[in-house]
C-alpha cells in the first residue's frame, strides 16, 4: 500500500497491550526446535551455537567457573534494534492530476539487500513515482534508481549510491514459519514522519491466495499505508515477509499480507542471474473449479478454456480437456501451478496430465516464456 502523504491528517488512537517477561525464553522461544545434540553417559547435549541460533540471545563460556551463562533475547525490542539499519523510508512525487501540488506525496517502505545501496520494495510503491528518495534508519537521504520493477510479484529493485548500509537477513527456503509466530512488521505507515514504527502481531494463515500470482501470508500484525515494501520478521531478526496489502472495511480487522521471503528470495536471484525475471508459462488459459474459486479444499481439476502459445499446440492440448498435474504433481488452482512454476525456466519441459476426450493422458510440453511483467 502506497501512502498518499497531505497537509491534514485524521489520527485515531488505537491502544493494544502485549506482554512478554522480560529475560523469558518462551517468550523467544520457537514451538519446535531442533538442536544438534550428543549422548555422552546416558545424558544429552546440546551444542550452545545451536541453542543461540534456534532460540536467540547470547551465550558465553566462563572457564573460570565452568558454566555457560546464557541470556535470553528481549524479544521484540531486540529484534526491532537488530532489524531498523536495514529498513528504509522511500518518498516521492506521484505521477497523477495532483503532481503539481508541492504536498501530493507518496510514500513506502524498503529493505536493504546489499551493503552498496540495492533495495527490495513492492512495485506498487515506486511505480509511477518521480523524484524518488530514500532514507535511512539514521536519518540520511539519498536519490532512488528504479533499477527492476516485476509487476507480476509487485516486487522491485531499488538503487542509491551508499556503503557499508546493513543488508537485512532473509529466512532459509523453503520458508518455515507456522500459524501462531510472532512476527514484527517495520515499516513508515500513514505518514512519512511515522517512518521506523514497528507493529507486533502472528502469523494468522499461509499459502493465502488474494488476488495475487503467488501465495501470501496472512498476519494480524498493523499493516498500514506506506508499511509496503518492509519487512515482516520473526522472532530471529529473519525477513519471512515482504508487507504488500491489507483487507479495508469498517468490519474487517487486521488482516494484512505479505509476499513471503522464498518468493522474494526467487525473484531476486533471477533478476542478479538473468538480468529480469524469467516466468515460465504452460501456455494455456485456464478456468479454476468453482469449488477453488470460492475456497473450499479441492482436487477439481482445470478445465483449458484457450491455447496461448505454440508449444502448447503443439503438445496436442486442446480447449475443454482437464489439466490434474504438472510433473506429477497435483494443482487444482492458478496460484498453486504458478507456486509449482517457480522451479523451472522457460524452454524446459514438462510432463503434463489431462483428461481429454474421456481419457487420462500425458503431454510432454516445452514451458514459454511469460509476458507477464
Amino acid at each position: 500500500m502506497k501512502q498518499r502523504s497531505s497537509r491534514r491528517l485524521a489520527v485515531i488512537a488505537l491502544g493494544a497491550a502485549i506482554g512478554f517477561a522480560a529475560g523469558d525464553a518462551e517468550a523467544v522461544a520457537p514451538a519446535k526446535a531442533s538442536l544438534d545434540a550428543q549422548v555422552i553417559n546416558g545424558e544429552v547435549y546440546v551444542k550452545a551455537s545451536s541453542l543461540v541460533a534456534q532460540l536467540g540471545g547470547s551465550g558465553s563460556y566462563d572457564p573460570g567457573t565452568k558454566k555457560y551463562n546464557y541470556a535470553a533475547a528481549d524479544a521484540v525490542p531486540d529484534v526491532v534494534k537488530k532489524v531498523s539499519p536495514s529498513v528504509v523510508a522511500i518518498i516521492g512525487k506521484p505521477q497523477d492530476q495532483n503532481a503539481s501540488n508541492r504536498f501530493s506525496l507518496a510514500h513506502g517502505t524498503g529493505v536493504i539487500l546489499k551493503s552498496d545501496g540495492l533495495i527490495l520494495t513492492n512495485t506498487h510503491v515506486v511505480n509511477g513515482m518521480d523524484h524518488i528518495v530514500v532514507v535511512t534508519s539514521d536519518g540520511k537521504e539519498y536519490e532512488g534508481t528504479r533499477k527492476y520493477m516485476d509487476a507480476t510479484s509487485d516486487l522491485s529493485l531499488l538503487q542509491i549510491k551508499a556503503t557499508g548500509l546493513k543488508p537485512a537477513k532473509f529466512a532459509a527456503s523453503p520458508l518455515q514459519v507456522q500459524v501462531g509466530e510472532t512476527v514484527v512488521a517495520i515499516g513508515t505507515p500513514v505518514s512519512f514522519s511515522l517512518r521506523n514504527t514497528a507493529t507486533v502481531g502472528v502469523i494468522s494463515g499461509m499459502n493465502r491466495s488474494v488476488s495475487s500470482h503467488y501465495n501470501l501470508l496472512q498476519t494480524d500484525a498493523a499493516i498500514n499505508p506506506g508499511n509496503s515494501g518492509g519487512p515482516l520478521v520473526n522472532l530471529k531478526g529473519e525477513v519471512v515477509g515482504i508487507n504488500s496489502m491489507k483487507f479495508v472495511d469498517v468490519d474487517i480487522d487486521s488482516m494484512g499480507f505479505a509476499i513471503p521471503a522464498d518468493t522474494a528470495q526467487y525473484i531476486i536471484h533471477q533478476i542478479a542471474k538473468y538480468g529480469k525475471v524469467m516466468r515460465p508459462t504452460l501456455g494455456l488459459d485456464l478456468e479454476e473449479s468453482w469449488s477453488a474459486v470460492v475456497g473450499l479444499p479441492t482436487e477439481e481439476p482445470m478445465k483449458v478454456i484457450g491455447i496461448s502459445s505454440a508449444e502448447a499446440r503443439n503438445a496436442g492440448i486442446q480447449a475443454g480437456d482437464a489439466l490434474y498435474s504438472v510433473n506429477g504433481k497435483q494443482v487444482s488452482t492458478e496460484v498453486e501451478l504458478n507456486e509449482l512454476l517457480k522451479s523451472y525456466l522457460p524452454g524446459q519441459t514438462v510432463t503434463v496430465t489431462l483428461l481429454s476426450d474421456g481419457d487420462l493422458v500425458n503431454r510432454k510440453l516445452v514451458l514459454a516464456a511469460s509476458s507477464a511483467k
